[in-house]
């Protein structure tokens, strides 16, 4: 039996670890040749070993979204290697952590730059790709601090609210050309970002959790691979909560 993404191609940002690992793995599973980009070469490369593992044809590129350069570099290497991109993922995350009325500057602007301007570029580069295809999936990793806000992450929490709002324009604008775009948003998550969190933060945010318990890479992987799927063809603007009723 074929499998369900065979023959699609789809590129995963900060796929090299956490959430967008996870991805990479779920989406490789089900045939689809993937493209995961990052900024740590060396674990860049074992995540590429470990997703050959699956049998389908990998890349990793090393790449910044941020910046416009990197992020053209990507795309093309992906359509020289492969000559489509089916799926999209902007995972690329980062966090730089402080209250408000102490928050530098360039931690503000860094956090932006990654979570909303990376996702913005690859969105405008890939989007050309999948109008010609007159098909995709852009799949955006929102965040419950997007919807709720966060003590302490006034940058990310801004950024994964534009995120959103980047989800919806796009999602109308895409789709004469049968693109689908959607956001996963991720409540806490036993990823490196959350390890970082102060024990006290993170006890704290776990209290308001539902379920009791912090949630995997996996679970929102799964989330993932249904919107890349042939089961979400009339879903597109929508943001899927994968947070345990942290936010509800």
């Amino acid at each position: 039996m074929p499998k369900a993404l065979e023959g699609r191609v789809a590129i995963v940002t900060g796929g090299s670890r956490g959430i967008g690992r996870a991805v990479a793995q779920c989406l490789a599973e089900d045939g689809a040749a993937v493209v995961v980009s990052g900024l740590d070469a060396a674990r860049l490369e074992a995540a590429t070993k470990e997703l050959e593992g699956f049998g389908g044809p990998v890349l990793g590129v090393v790449a910044d979204v941020a910046r416009r350069e990197d992020v053209e570099r990507l795309v093309n290497q992906t359509k020289e290697r492969f000559a489509r991109i089916d799926v999209l993922v902007n995972n690329a995350g980062i966090t730089r952590d402080a209250l408000l009325v102490r928050m530098k500057d360039e931690d503000w602007d860094r956090v932006l730059d990654v979570n909303l301007r990376g996702a913005f570029l690859m969105t405008r580069a890939v989007a050309k790709v999948m109008m010609r295809q007159k098909g995709g999936r852009i799949i955006n990793i929102a965040s419950a601090a997007g919807a709720m806000g966060n003590p302490g992450q006034a940058n990310y929490s801004a950024a994964k609210a534009g995120l959103i709002g980047l989800t919806k324009a796009a999602a109308r604008e895409l789709s004469r050309w049968s693109i689908l775009v959607n956001a996963v948003a991720p409540g806490l998550i036993e990823t490196d970002m959350a390890a970082a969190l102060p024990a006290e933060a993170r006890e704290a945010l776990l209290a308001q959790v539902p379920l009791g318990r912090i949630g995997s890479g996996r679970e929102v992987a799964e989330v993932v691979r249904f919107l890349a799927g042939d089961g979400a063809t009339y879903m597109t603007g929508q943001v899927l909560h994968v947070n345990g009723g942290l936010y509800m």
